[in-house]
């Protein structure tokens, strides 16, 4: 038993995504490690098969989530998610995610009240991101900004453009200040 008063379960390496692992992974029912503090706990039973075998997990275990509103298009944020924060996003029409810093799961909102209501989720075609659309409540970021990209800032990028019919470059269009 846990100091909680939660009986301890012990996943054997073999089922744990972390492929360096050769010990056993001892976690606690919820779901924090209290050891391998880099890597979340091991895949739960929760994840359907069939949608778990189509997913590219990185070394450490995790898939990109890009969070975006449902309505709008508007990305919001990029997340993290295993096994188990897809399972909880999936079934609770909340999002869950697996916080890198803080080694244990979070679900957007519940302390900042900014929560994320589910709307879809979508695998992308290498099965090694997700598309998640949310009705978002409040800011997105963690900055108090509506969306992380808000915060980052724009890098100024040149901005191309698609070629003409004939192949050749699109004529320069007059600013209204050469058009008099």
């Amino acid at each position: 038993m846990t100091g909680a008063g939660r009986p301890r379960r012990t996943v054997p390496a073999a089922d744990a995504r972390d492929v360096t692992a050769a010990r056993a992974v001892v976690w606690q029912d919820s779901r924090v490690p209290d050891s391998t503090p880099d890597t979340p706990p091991a895949p739960t039973a929760g994840l359907r098969p069939d949608v778990a075998a189509r997913l590219k997990w990185d070394d450490a275990g995790l898939v990109a989530a890009i969070v975006q509103q449902h309505d709008s298009g508007e990305v919001l944020m990029l997340g993290w998610m295993d096994d188990e924060a897809l399972h909880r996003t999936l079934t609770s029409g909340r999002v869950t995610f697996w916080s890198r810093s803080r080694k244990e799961y979070w679900r957007k909102g519940d302390t900042s009240g900014h929560a994320q209501h589910v709307r879809s989720v979508e695998l992308d075609c290498d099965g090694d991101a997700l598309l998640v659309r949310v009705h978002q409540v409040g800011a997105a970021c963690h900055t108090g900004t509506r969306t992380c990209f808000e915060a980052g800032g724009d890098l100024g990028a040149v901005v191309g453009e698609q070629p003409t019919a004939d192949g050749t470059a699109p004529s320069a269009t007059p600013s209204p200040e050469e058009d008099q």
